[in-house]
């Protein structure tokens, strides 16, 4: 019993045992899927977050590789480019020119004294001799009243002496007198002789001096300026303190000088036919010739100074009018017109910047013609294909690498009749050489010249 008792014993004590080494594995059993799950979850965040990580390295590196070609593009400058016009290939040398008085003549007075009267005022036509003003002058009429009575009084002593040297001489033949007394006389009446013709002298040249109160007009033509009124104190010459009186011109004929290019002299001599045209008198021409030339290039503008004389018997023409002068020389050959603002003005010369088909720039030198004010005629030096800048930096030189982009400009020129060169405020502008100083022509629907494009950006 004993046995059975310690049996049983055992096996409750081993019953209670079990139950307790069971609780453990359990519990174990149901923190593994816990930690399966947390590690889960912590592998897809650093994936998660790795994926995140390489997005955005991969966006700022493609945002520093963008910002690194905007950097560069914009590093790289971008130049407005257009096409020389072409000028038509026949035409007349047509020249800017201001008009000038044949004669032009500032009148002084040569007395001093106080305006009299004046009796022609400005825009008077007048003609040679004609009285233009009085001048008082007291003074003068003094001393040539003086100069007159000196004059008799030496004329006196001179009568004198003649008949003293007369009688000297008679009375030498019968040895009453010595010889010395009768040099001496005859000298005295060579030197009262002498008196006599300086007072003379003198009286004449105040006659002189009083007759310049009366102004007279040197030549035939127009007042153009009066400076003095009744009253003016005058002065003598044309320095120092003296006053211009009147300021008078001859206009007919009327002369324009021209700067004719060099390029152009050798066609140029004394009768060549011209004719002016103004603004004011839109399709009137006003003829003339070529009256002399300096035969002589200019140093400093390389032109050949030219003067055209034109008959002005109506008068229309007035002297400081601007007019276009109409050489009829035929101007042949192929000639381009580029803007004023596409040239640079460096120290080895007058140079134009052209882009090449790399779209680097090139500084072309230019040899130029006529200036039409906005702008130049260009002889040499460009093509009409070539694309040359607008308002070029300074900074650029020469193989710089640049952007283009395309402006419209006006249309090629129409040809010139042929005899003629353009009317003046009819038909085209450009058939007599010259550009409208204001406005924009109608664009060319392609914005180039030559129906050529621009060099395209790389």
């Amino acid at each position: 019993m004993s046995q059975d008792v310690m049996e049983q014993k055992d096996q409750g004590t081993a019953s209670q045992r079990e139950p307790v080494r069971e609780q453990p594995r359990v519990q174990q059993s149901e923190q593994k899927p816990q930690r399966s799950r947390l590690f889960l979850a912590l592998a897809v965040m650093a994936v998660l977050l790795l994926v995140v990580g390489g997005i955005t390295l991969l966006l700022r590196r493609s945002q520093y590789k963008a910002l690194a070609k905007e950097t560069e593009t914009l590093a790289v400058p971008t130049v407005s480019v257009v096409h020389p016009i072409a000028e038509s290939d026949s035409e007349d040398l047509v020249l800017p020119s201001t008009l000038q008085a044949y004669v032009d003549s500032p009148i002084y007075a040569r007395t001093n004294g106080y305006l009299k009267k004046w009796y022609h005022d400005i825009g008077s036509r007048v003609n040679k001799g004609q009285l233009l003003a009085d001048i008082d002058t007291p003074e003068i009429a003094q001393e040539l009243e003086q100069s007159r009575a000196e004059l008799g009084t030496a004329k006196a002593n001179q009568n004198l002496s003649q008949i003293t040297a007369s009688r000297y001489e008679g009375l030498l033949k019968t040895d009453s007198v010595s010889k010395q007394e009768v040099d001496n006389a005859t000298g005295d009446l060579a030197a009262k002789s002498a008196n006599t013709q300086s007072a003379e002298a003198n009286v004449r040249r105040l006659q002189e001096t009083e007759s310049f109160r009366h102004i007279y007009a040197p030549f035939s033509g127009v007042i153009t300026r009066r400076n003095v009124d009744i009253g003016n104190l005058i002065n003598a010459g044309n320095g120092g303190s003296a006053q211009l009186l009147f300021t008078l011109a001859q206009t007919d004929p009327i002369r324009v000088f021209v700067n004719v290019p060099e390029v152009y002299a050798p066609t140029i001599h004394q009768g060549l036919g011209a004719y002016l045209e103004l603004q004011q008198f839109p399709g009137q021409k006003f003829y003339g010739k070529v009256a002399r030339t300096a035969d002589s290039i200019d140093l400093n503008t390389r032109t050949l100074l030219t003067e055209v004389d034109v008959p002005n018997k109506s008068g229309l023409l007035l002297p400081g009018g601007f007019a276009q002068v109409h050489l009829e020389v035929k101007v042949n050959g192929s000639r381009l017109e580029v803007p004023v603002n596409a040239l640079l003005f460096r120290s080895e010369g007058l140079r134009a910047v052209v882009i090449d088909d790399n779209q680097k720039t090139h500084l072309q030198p230019l040899m130029i013609g006529r200036d039409y004010g906005t702008t130049l005629e260009v002889l040499q030096g460009l093509k009409p294909t070539d694309w040359i800048v607008i308002n070029p930096a300074d900074s650029l030189d020469e193989g710089v690498q640049v952007n283009v982009k395309q402006i419209a400009q006006p249309p090629a020129p129409a040809p010139a009749s042929s005899g003629t060169g353009g009317s003046s405020g009819q038909g085209n502008p450009t058939n007599n050489g010259t550009r409208p100083p204001s406005g924009t022509p109608a664009a060319n629907p392609n914005g180039n010249n030559n129906g050529q494009p621009a060099p395209k950006n790389q």
